[in-house]
C-alpha cells in the first residue's frame, strides 16, 4: 500500500454497518406497514439478537451491558413491558445465553476455560441449596404442594448464583474490572439525581416514574421518597451507598480521578439523604464508620471534603425533613409500628417448633385480609430467612457470610503491587468487605442481600473476588 492510498475498511466494521443498516430499514418498512408498536418490537428483538451475539464473540460484552442496564430498568414491574418477567431478568438470560453459546463453541474449537474451584464456592454452593431445593423439600415432607408463587419465589437466588458466574468467570483483565466499576457507579449516579429531582417535586420526573416504573403510586405518595428507577426507596438506598463505597474504595487505590471522585461524592450523597429511608441512614452511618476504621488514607483526608456535608444536605433536605416528621407518639417512624403489627399478626404466630426448624414456605409474601392493600410483606431479614428454609438457610447464611469476610480480608491485606491499575481486585474487595458488614447488620430489618439492584452488584464484586483476576493476585 502505497503512502497516498487509504487502509482497507475492516470487515468486521462494513459488516456492523450493514447491520445497522439492514435493522433501520426492517424498522422503516415496518413502521411503514403495520405502524411504529410492531417496528419498535421488531427492533426490540433485533437489538437482543445483536446482544446475544455480541455476548458469544466476547461474553464480557454480556457483564457490562447487564451492569450499565440494571439500576435504570430492574424497577420496572414484571409484567409491564415483558410478560411473566422483570426487564432486567429478560436481559439477563439472553445475555447468559450468548456467553453460555460463545464459550461452547470456543471450547469444540479447542480452548479450555480454566475451571478452578475456589473455597468460597462450597459455602455458596450450599447456600443456593439451602435457598432453592431446600424449602421446596420442606414443603414436601410436610404434606404440602408448593404452588407457582412458591417456585417463582427462589429464582431470585438462582438470578444472584448465575450473575456470580458470569463476572467470574468473563472479567479477567485489570482494565475490564475498572470499567465494571464504572459501568455501577455512573448508572448508579443517574439513579441518585433521579431520587433527588424526586423528592424535589420535578413534575416530568415523577410523572415518567408514574408511567414506567411505579403505574399504581399516586404523584403525591411518589415524590415523598426516592424510589427512582429502582421503584422502591430501600433498593434505591443500598444503590446508592454501595455506589458510593465503591467511589471511595477506588479513590484510595488510585483508580478515579480527583473530580471524578468529587463529582460522584456530591450526587451519591445527596442521593442517600434523597432515598428517605431510616435504613438507608443507618447503613450511612455505619458505612462511614468501618471506612474510616479500616482505611488510614480516608481518615487523614476526610477533613478536606467535609465542605461537601452542608452541600448534600441542602440538596436531599426535603425527603430528609419529610420522613423526619412521620415520627410517631412512640419515637419510631409510623411506618416501624406496621411493621410490628405485621410481625405480631400474620408472621410470628406461624413460627411454631416445626416451622422454625424446617421453614414455612419459599413464599414470604401473604395476602393481605383487608381491601386498602393486597399484600403484606416480611419486613425482617432473618426472620424471612427462617420463613424460607429454617434453621438451615440461616445456618448457610452465616457460613457464606463468613467466608466471604475472611476471603475479602485475605485480599485487602495483600500487599501492594508497584503498578496502580492492580489494585482493581483489592478495591472490589474492601466494597465488598463494607457492603456484607452492612447486609449482616441491617437484615435485622429487611432482607437486603436479595433486594433487586444491590444484590446484583454484591454478587457481582463476589465473583470478581474468586475470579481468575483475583485468584492470579494470591
Amino acid at each position: 500500500m502505497t503512502p497516498t492510498e487509504s487502509p482497507p475498511t475492516p470487515a468486521v466494521n462494513r459488516g456492523l454497518g450493514l447491520g445497522a443498516a439492514g435493522c433501520a430499514l426492517v424498522g422503516g418498512l415496518l413502521a411503514v406497514a403495520a405502524g411504529p408498536l410492531l417496528a419498535l418490537t421488531a427492533i426490540g428483538v433485533l437489538a437482543l439478537v445483536g446482544l446475544f451475539a455480541a455476548a458469544a464473540y466476547r461474553p464480557v460484552v454480556a457483564t457490562y451491558v447487564y451492569l450499565g442496564a440494571l439500576p435504570l430498568i430492574a424497577g420496572i414491574n414484571r409484567g409491564n413491558l415483558i410478560p411473566l418477567v422483570r426487564p432486567n431478568e429478560a436481559l439477563l438470560v439472553v445475555l447468559l445465553a450468548g456467553a453460555l453459546v460463545g464459550g461452547y463453541l470456543r471450547w469444540c474449537r479447542g480452548e479450555r476455560v480454566p475451571l478452578q474451584l475456589h473455597r468460597l464456592d462450597i459455602p455458596l454452593g450450599v447456600f443456593l441449596l439451602m435457598s432453592t431445593a431446600w424449602p421446596l423439600l420442606s414443603m414436601t415432607l410436610r404434606g404440602q404442594t408448593p404452588a407457582t408463587s412458591d417456585l417463582a419465589a427462589v429464582l431470585p437466588v438462582c438470578k444472584l448464583i448465575a450473575i456470580y458466574l458470569l463476572v467470574r468467570f468473563s472479567v479477567t483483565t485489570e482494565a475490564q474490572l475498572v470499567r465494571c466499576f464504572r459501568l455501577v457507579i455512573w448508572p448508579g449516579a443517574v439513579v441518585a439525581v433521579i431520587a433527588i429531582l424526586q423528592t424535589l417535586h420535578v413534575g416530568p420526573v415523577v410523572s415518567m416514574l408514574q408511567t414506567f416504573w411505579t403505574p399504581d403510586s399516586n404523584a403525591a405518595a411518589l415524590a415523598e421518597r426516592g424510589t427512582a428507577t429502582l421503584g422502591s426507596p430501600i433498593a434505591t438506598g443500598d444503590y446508592i451507598i454501595i455506589c458510593l463505597t465503591l467511589v471511595i474504595c477506588c479513590g484510595v487505590r488510585g483508580l478515579l480521578g480527583r473530580r471524578e471522585r468529587l463529582a460522584l461524592g456530591l450526587v451519591l450523597g445527596a442521593g442517600v439523604l434523597a432515598a428517605g429511608e431510616f435504613s438507608t441512614w443507618i447503613a450511612a452511618v455505619v458505612a462511614a464508620g468501618l471506612i474510616l476504621w479500616r482505611f488510614s488514607a480516608v481518615r487523614r483526608s476526610s477533613m478536606r471534603f467535609l465542605w461537601l456535608v452542608p452541600v448534600v444536605l441542602a440538596v436531599g433536605a426535603p425527603a430528609l425533613i419529610g420522613r423526619l416528621q412521620g415520627f410517631g407518639d412512640y419515637g419510631v417512624p409510623r411506618s416501624w409500628i406496621g411493621r410490628w403489627n405485621n410481625l405480631s399478626d400474620f408472621y410470628l404466630p406461624k413460627f411454631g417448633f416445626i416451622n422454625v426448624l424446617l421453614g414455612v414456605s419459599p413464599n414470604s409474601v401473604l395476602p393481605a385480609p383487608e381491601r386498602w392493600r393486597e399484600v403484606i410483606y416480611l419486613e425482617s431479614g432473618y426472620l424471612e430467612l427462617l420463613w424460607i428454609g429454617g434453621i438451615p438457610l440461616l445456618a448457610a447464611f452465616i457460613w457464606l457470610s463468613v467466608a466471604v469476610l475472611r476471603r475479602t480480608s485475605e485480599l485487602m491485606s495483600q500487599s501492594l503491587m508497584t503498578r496502580a491499575q492492580s489494585d482493581a481486585p483489592r478495591a472490589a474487595a474492601s466494597a465488598l468487605w463494607v457492603c456484607w458488614w452492612l447486609v449482616l447488620i441491617l437484615t435485622v430489618l429487611d432482607p437486603h442481600l436479595t433486594l433487586r439492584g444491590s444484590g446484583d452488584v454484591l454478587f457481582m464484586l463476589m465473583g470478581i473476588t474468586t475470579g481468575r483476576l483475583s485468584v492470579q493476585r494470591r
